[in-house]
């Protein structure tokens, strides 16, 4: 068979049958259209008679030298990889083939670096300034307590409605990867913020009758990009050491929860982590947090 043609019904398996996130799908897609350009001009390849089969494990090593020698980043290389080890996985559920030519092809070690994250006071000094604006300061206040307070994504936090807040029970109804969903506790100050941005803000901006619980002054929906300038802002008017993105947030919560003796598994639900390996690596932040005091407090350290 054709190989665009099966690449296509791959992307038709992964949205229909696995449910997967539009963000994802997009990542995979730019992922094969490095691989259909390396085929066509390194190669030579016409992909409108590229059979599957054309394929090997040979071709797929040369491949990944040929991302190498452009310099790219090991993640870069390892997840154009991965988009390619799903694809075959689904070619061999379908026993549209009987081997795959990725089983002996290996993932690049990808060196682990730790989460940035906050700290404590800092999380509050960022906090603080987004109380000193007015109507927009309010609304900032509320997102950066509910990006802080319920560890969320910045693509969770924009895409929520109002029918996703019960402020009655305090708790976030959350759609995440994989169209998973979540339910999270809500703090006080979080609840509190949110009130008041619902009553004195959100119905004043709100021109254009939106579902959407996180609105700009025009009446829509707030973007991933206002966020990461609005996180942006406070960060730097609360000098913090480092200036983080919105995911710094969701890093900051698991990493104090942590710190604060919660359990790993209550981390991993509140996070919807599939894997409790997703988890684990804010196991070595607070550990890294005990080495640190450890050095400046111990008298032999």
């Amino acid at each position: 068979m054709l190989l665009p043609a099966l690449v296509d019904s791959f992307f038709v398996y992964l949205e229909s049958e696995k449910n997967m996130s539009s963000r994802t799908i997009k990542s995979y897609n730019s992922d094969f259209l490095d691989f259909y350009c390396f085929l066509e001009q390194e190669m030579k390849y016409d992909l409108t008679s590229l059979n599957i089969e054309d394929i090997d494990h040979g071709l797929i090593r040369r491949y990944l030298v040929h991302l190498n020698q452009k310099g790219l980043a090991k993640s870069t290389l390892a997840r154009r990889l991965a988009a390619l080890k799903s694809f075959y996985r689904y070619l061999l559920k379908k026993q549209i083939i009987q081997k795959n030519p990725l089983d002996k092809v290996s993932t690049p070690k990808i060196p682990k670096r730790l989460p940035r994250f906050l700290e404590e006071q800092e999380v509050a000094d960022v906090l603080r300034q987004s109380c000193k604006d007015k109507a927009a300061g309010l609304r900032n206040w509320a997102l950066l307590e509910l990006l802080y307070g319920a560890g969320l994504r910045v693509s969770e936090l924009v895409q929520l409605d109002v029918k996703n807040i019960d402020l009655a029970l305090r708790y976030v109804r959350i759609l995440g990867k994989g169209n998973k969903e979540r339910i999270v506790p809500i703090g006080k100050m979080a609840a509190e913020a949110l009130i008041r941005y619902m009553e004195e803000v959100r119905p004043k901006w709100n021109a254009n009758d939106s579902a959407a619980l996180f609105l700009n002054k025009k009446g829509g929906r707030l973007t991933d990009r206002s966020v990461r300038n609005i996180v942006k802002k406070y960060c730097l008017q609360a000098k913090t050491r480092e200036v983080i993105s919105p995911h710094g947030f969701r890093h900051s919560f698991a990493s104090h929860l942590l710190d604060n003796g919660a359990d790993l598994r209550v981390v991993q639900e509140l996070l919807g982590h599939k894997k409790l390996s997703s988890t684990q690596v804010y196991t070595h932040v607070s550990n890294k947090k005990l080495l640190d005091v450890y050095n400046h407090t111990h008298p032999r350290a």
